[in-house]
Formats: C-alpha cells, structure tokens, sequence
C-alpha cells in the first residue's frame, strides 16, 4: 500500500517523538551507584567530680527552693554539647528537701543540679561513688529517678525494685558500646547498712562477669569507670594499678576514674581480649566543679576520645584523643557570689572573664599549667604526641 504524502510530516513527528522519550524504547535501567560512608565516628567527652557544697548551693539560690545552677557551666557548655556522648561523676545524691539540703560530709543537693547538668549536655552520670550512700537507700532511689527525669542515664546504681534488665548497652551511630561503674567504698550511713546491693563495688569477680556480659551482647567497646585513689594525692596508688591492670586483662577498652579531687596521668595500654588494639587509663580527672579552693583541687580537665568504627569489618579504632584544663572561678559577678567553669588556658581573656581579680588570674594561670604537668608527666609512659592543648 503506498504511503499518501500528506502523511509524511505526521510519521516524521511520530518517530521524533519516540527517539526523544525513551519511556517508549525497551531498555535497562540506569544504575546510579549510591555511596555509603565505610566508617562512623562518635565523640566522647568525660569530666571529673561533680560536687555540691553547702555554698554552691546557696550562690544558685533564686528564692525559698528555687534553685539555678545552669550559670555555672556557661562558659563550657558550648564546648561539651558538642559531643555526642558526656560522662561524668555525681559525687552528691538528689534526696529532696525533705531530707534538708546538706554539703560535706553527707550530701544532699536540690534537684535543679540535675537539669543543669542535662543543660550543659550530658548524657550519663557515675552514680558509684562514696557519697552514693550518705541519704541512705532513698537517696539512691530519690536520685536515679530525679536523673531518669531529665533523660540522663545513672551507672553505677539501682534500684532492687526495678524488674527490668540493665544491661548497661547503649547505641550511637550504630556503635554499640557498654559502660560499667564501680566504686572502692561508700561512706557509712546507718539508714542503709548494706548499699553493696544497690551500689556496684569494686570486686574484680564482679567486673569480670559484667564485661563478658557485654562481650557476649556484641559490644563494639566498653568503658569502665572507677571511684578509687587516695584523695588529693597526685601519685597513681598501687591499689589502682592493680586494679587497673587486672580489669585491662578482663578485656575493658577504655577505663576513667576520679576521686582523688587531683589531677593525676593518663596513660595508654596493649589491650587484652578487646576489640581495641590498644586502649588507654585516665587515673583522676580532677574536680569539675566543687568549694575546694586549694592548688591542684581547684580545676581538672575535660577529657575528649573519638572511637570510629568501620561499619563494613566492624572493626573499632581511637581516632583522637585530646584533653581542656578548667579552673573553677568562686567570687563575685555583678556583686553575686557566683561559681564558674572556665577553661582555665584563657587566663588572660580580660574581656569575657573581666569578672577575674588579679589573684584569680594567678589562680587560674598556675591550674592550668599544673594541669598539664599532671596529665602529661615525664613518668607517664603514654605517648603525648596526640594530645591537643
């Protein structure tokens, strides 16, 4: 059959269409090629003692039981929230005014402490200590549930009445890692003769068990962190050696512990039985904030680690460590007694600390040097290199 012309221009339109739409011609399907990262990595952060004095209490006073605390960490908290996971030791109990607030020698501090601490960032809070005990088994209870209020996650402490299983495993970014804590002792107090049941002791049967239980949930690292030393020594105790050595071979990865209210050295091991290759001690991390005024327990560090994992071989690794001296500022501001965090190597920031007298400066200057030849000693057989100042 012949073709009429004045068909043509429409044939012409009809293939130039299906050329230029290939959803009308048969063909495989363009494969794009996603690119997924082959590692991820999450930042840690850890600070000392995180105490509560009778005058601390007072300067955040606001009027009859009302507390404000969160001034405190302003200089800092923009610092540590930007961390993805922030320890640090709760060396006081949150057992309400009922019980009286109270500083040394038994603590008792108002519940606002709490949601300044979730303010400044943190996540979780050593709750075995030796001040665990000092409101008795209420205290204990009255302060992990004031803590789980806030959504910051007690270790180290629970309740008997608690049904649920703690298995202490948490999960960032797809790295699962564990936390333990441990305390040498808790100081003595009658309501509660026996806090062993809900305040975990250094016993090494005990922490050999708990790691291994997180070794068989498939933990990527676990951390151990212990309330032990002689207080306000800058030496490392025996006692701390071998407990420290005994829980490396365990198979913990990373270990942190305060206590002594001093900073004392950090130090790196080969780990054994642990998915890091090698792992490293922090043996006191000073005072983060407290009332003690004296040299080298009126500041401490911030201590920062990053773990990537390789999300592929599950293979785990330290990919920086770095650490902040902070100085612990008490005295006036606008004509208030007030306390202050500040990072103790800006001494001579006249701008923002212009709060700072002359003997503050000296304080602060004389923190942070001692902070760093504590941290840093030429007896520490960690290598320095990676630390950042």
């Amino acid at each position: 059959m012949k073709i009429k012309y004045f068909l043509l221009p429409a044939l012409v339109l009809i293939a130039f269409y299906w050329v230029a739409n290939p959803s009308f011609i048969e063909h495989e399907p363009v494969k794009v090629e996603e690119k997924i990262d082959s590692t991820v990595t999450v930042s840690f952060s850890c600070v000392g003692d995180i105490m509560c004095h009778s005058t601390q209490y007072n300067s955040a006073k606001v009027e009859k039981d009302s507390f404000d605390f969160k001034p405190v960490f302003n200089y800092v908290k923009d610092y540590l929230v930007q961390k993805d996971i922030l320890f640090g030791n709760l060396e006081t109990v949150l057992a309400g005014n009922s019980k009286n607030y109270s500083g040394y020698p038994f603590f008792n501090t108002p519940n606002e402490l709490a949601e300044a601490l979730k303010f400044a960032g943190f996540d979780f809070l050593f709750t075995a200590n030796n001040h665990a005990n000092d409101q008795g088994i209420d205290g204990i209870k009255r302060t992990i549930d004031e803590l789980k209020k806030v959504n910051i996650v007690p270790i180290g402490t629970t309740i008997p009445e608690d049904s649920s299983e703690n298995y202490n495993l948490f999960v960032r970014k797809g790295l699962r890692f564990g936390i333990l804590s441990y305390t040498y002792g808790t100081n003595y107090k009658s309501s509660n003769a026996n806090p062993q049941k809900v305040v975990n002791h250094i016993d090494t049967i005990k922490i050999k068990n708990d790691i291994k239980s997180l070794q068989n949930k498939n933990a990527d690292l676990i951390i151990v962190y212990f309330h032990f030393g002689n207080e306000y020594w800058k030496k490392v105790s025996s006692y701390q050696r071998r407990i420290t050595n005994q829980t490396i071979k365990f198979g913990a990865d990373i270990i942190l512990a305060s206590h002594p209210h001093v900073v004392q050295q950090f130090e790196k091991f080969k780990s054994y039985n642990a998915n890091l290759d090698s792992g490293f001690v922090t043996f006191s991390l000073g005072n983060f904030i407290s009332n003690q005024r004296w040299r080298y327990s009126d500041g401490g560090l911030i201590f920062n680690f990053d773990i990537t994992k390789n999300i592929f071989t599950d293979s785990v690794f330290i990919s920086n460590i770095s650490f902040l001296p902070i100085w612990i500022f008490k005295g006036k501001i606008e004509g208030k007694k007030e306390y202050r965090i500040l990072q103790s190597q800006n001494f001579n920031d006249t701008i923002n600390y212009n709060f700072l007298t002359s003997a503050d400066v000296d304080s602060m200057k004389r923190s942070y040097f001692d902070t760093i030849e504590l941290f840093t000693s030429k007896n520490n057989s960690a290598s320095i290199d990676t630390l950042k100042f």
